[in-house]
């Protein structure tokens, strides 16, 4: 009796052992097949060029090829969704914005996800600042100027606001400045800055790389980088900091994420690689080129900064009388 139960205890603790060495033996041999990349936002943005860009050089290192899939729509549901239905085995990886993965969390009561207990955070990729801009044939050529017209007349200009992000960015400014513009909401960046440089809307704020073509191009105007130093493609144009909006800053963001409870080794060996990437010539070169700062950090640094992001954003919704839908 003895002998068999000795027998009994030790079989169990080889089932245990074998248990914990799974993820770590599983992590040495991954990936054995293609992984997936899901992006919420079409073909050629930031997101879709930024995840192409990660997923040639995961490839390259990890010998797999990782494939870009859009599935662009409904506030970025579509994508989040999609990732935390999807086995958390390392096959489906997560390149987000911060739509996803704070601004919801901001605007909406009840979510299909969440953005935190749903997935782990990998590693942040970069921080693309904001740009404060009007029409080209606008009257305001100053952020000082465009104020002074809103405190005469509040309600009375329009923002054209592409995402919700950007919504709350502008609103921060006016809750700040004590003035009020009425938003006029498109189904993205490109129509909303395509009214704009047409003169349909009075202003807006938007990610760099959106409207930089269109500022070179001298469609729009830039009236301030919301970012604490001058952005090296517009170096005549002032910081809200310079201009006396002391603290105001408004950015746009990327990160690398999988499904809640996927392997931690898997996560490390993925998260380590995007790290080097981007730390390295190349990948530094790539992020200034889109109008970016690389922005990387370990893990649970990333996790701080979602959350510090996430009661931010929720702070200003609640301060500008923002809608929540």
């Amino acid at each position: 009796m003895k002998r068999r139960t000795l027998c009994g205890v030790l079989a169990l603790a080889s089932v245990a052992l074998a248990a914990l060495a799974m993820p770590t033996a599983f992590a040495a041999t991954y990936p054995e097949k293609m992984v997936k990349v899901i992006v919420s936002l079409p073909p050629g943005s930031g997101a879709d060029t930024t995840a192409r860009f990660l997923a040639q050089h995961l490839a390259q290192q990890l010998g797999q090829p990782f494939v870009v899939e859009n599935k662009p729509g409904a506030n970025s549901f579509i994508a989040a969704k999609a990732v935390v239905d999807a086995a958390p085995d390392g096959y489906t990886m997560f390149v987000a914005s911060n739509t996803p993965m704070v601004t919801n969390a901001a605007v909406f009561k009840k979510l299909p996800y969440d953005p935190i207990r749903d997935f782990t955070p990998v590693a942040s990729i970069a921080r693309f600042p904001m740009i404060i801009v009007v029409p080209a044939s606008s009257p305001y050529k100053t952020l000082a100027e465009l104020v002074v017209a809103m405190k005469a007349a509040p309600g009375k200009l329009n923002f054209a606001s592409g995402t919700p992000s950007y919504q709350i960015a502008m609103e921060q400014f006016h809750e700040r400045n004590g003035i009020k513009g009425t938003a006029v909401n498109y189904k993205g960046t490109g129509p909303a800055i395509t009214d704009l440089a047409a003169g349909v809307c009075d202003y807006s704020i938007a990610e760099v790389s959106s409207v930089l073509p269109l500022i070179h191009g001298g469609k729009l105007r830039a009236l301030a980088v919301a970012d604490s130093q001058r952005h090296r493609e517009l170096p005549d144009v002032p910081t809200a900091e310079e201009l006396d909006h002391k603290g105001y800053e408004a950015y746009a963001w990327t990160g690398v994420y999988f499904p809640a409870k996927v392997p931690k080794e898997i996560a490390q060996r993925v998260g380590d690689i995007v790290r080097s990437t981007l730390n390295g010539s190349e990948g530094m070169a790539f992020i200034q080129k889109m109008g970016g700062t690389v922005f990387t950090g370990s893990a649970q640094q990333f996790t701080d900064f979602q959350l510090a992001e996430i009661e931010k954003t929720k702070r200003i919704v609640k301060i500008a009388n923002i809608p929540v839908e």
